[in-house]
């Protein structure tokens, strides 16, 4: 068996849509992971996952370190240590793996994957050009390019390593609102936020709210009087707990979306079309997809929102949100 190096150098998000390539991957070789601290949680919930390196990457990421020659050769050493086969970036359609293949080459490994549009010199063996689509389909694409396939019986959805199911039938049902996203222009404002949760309250349902200890200001003017609060009080593996355990999910676009999805969760996903929906979308779960995706933000991949008002989500009726939830938990019991 070999070991092979994957790296996905983005946010927890990115690194569970990577997963089923990595299934894949692992299904023949041992996998090590590379991943930026803004996806170790992730990473350490995947399967398939041997082993794992965390490197403050200098190229990606909303707040990225600077660059420093002594981390650099340390991870070219760390690399060049591993007896690593092959190497397989996986990046998002707009980035360039070509920084990440020249620090590979360095460690001497031999056979090195990506996908490029980019003329990459001596630096990549394997070339890859990935149809346009989702963020899961292209990095499947890369794999099977480099001769992976997912393993029968693994349709490709996401998938975690977590505990027993929460057993719904012994408690109160319930649906979680998570109002926070890694970028502004991604999330609805907080005041509509409440106003979607006194609406979910409203038609009967039981409403936790969720975020990181960062976002504790923000859940708790979400939640108000009716829903309860769990902002700073989950990591990520309580998270994924919690959203498998909930009816269904409200969050924009942003990776408690994806660990929905990888709980098998239903997610009413509001989404701005900052990016587009047929790359990041849930990925095979039930879903409703809100949100003006013709508004003239679209495809900017902006971090604040250049329209006044962010109408493309602030313009969604509570109304809708509580349909788009009586929905989906419809369609899951029948």
């Amino acid at each position: 068996m070999r070991t092979v190096l994957i790296t996905r150098l983005d946010n927890d998000g990115d690194v569970l849509l990577a997963g089923p390539a990595i299934r894949a991957v692992a299904a023949t070789d041992r996998v090590v992971l590379l991943v930026a601290p803004s996806g170790e949680q992730a990473a350490r919930l995947l399967p398939g996952v041997h082993d794992l390196l965390v490197w403050p990457c200098p190229w990606t990421g909303f707040n990225p370190p600077p660059v420093e020659r002594k981390s650099v050769d340390t991870l070219i050493d760390v690399l060049s240590l591993a007896h690593l086969a092959a190497a397989i970036i996986l990046t998002s359609y707009h980035q360039s793996p070509l920084p990440m293949a020249l620090l590979l080459r360095m460690a001497g490994i031999p056979e090195i994957a990506a996908d490029s549009v980019d003329y990459p010199g001596s630096l990549l063996d394997l070339r890859h050009h990935a149809e346009p689509g989702h963020e899961v389909d292209r990095a499947l694409s890369l794999v099977r390019a480099a001769g992976y396939e997912l393993p029968f019986g693994d349709d490709g959805r996401l998938l975690i390593k977590t505990r027993l199911p929460v057993a719904k039938a012994d408690a109160e049902p319930y649906v979680v609102v998570h109002p926070g996203a890694s970028v502004p222009a991604r999330s609805m404002g907080p005041g509509p936020l409440a106003r979607v949760v006194e609406a979910l309250c409203r038609d009967g349902h039981r409403v936790l709210v969720t975020g990181s200890t960062q976002e504790k200001s923000l859940t708790a003017a979400v939640a108000g009087r009716n829903a309860t609060d769990l902002g700073g009080r989950t990591d990520y593996a309580r998270l994924a707990e919690v959203l498998r355990g909930a009816s269904c999910v409200v969050v924009g676009n942003t990776g408690p979306a994806h660990l929905a999805a990888a709980v098998g969760t239903p997610v009413v996903s509001l989404f701005a079309p900052v990016v587009p929906a047929r790359n990041w979308g849930p990925w095979r779960v039930p879903s409703v997809l809100l949100g003006d995706q013709q508004a003239d933000c679209r495809d900017t991949r902006a971090r604040e929102c250049p329209i006044s008002g962010h109408p493309c989500l602030n313009g969604i009726d509570p109304e809708e949100v509580v349909v788009a939830v009586r929905k989906l938990i419809e369609e899951v019991a029948a």
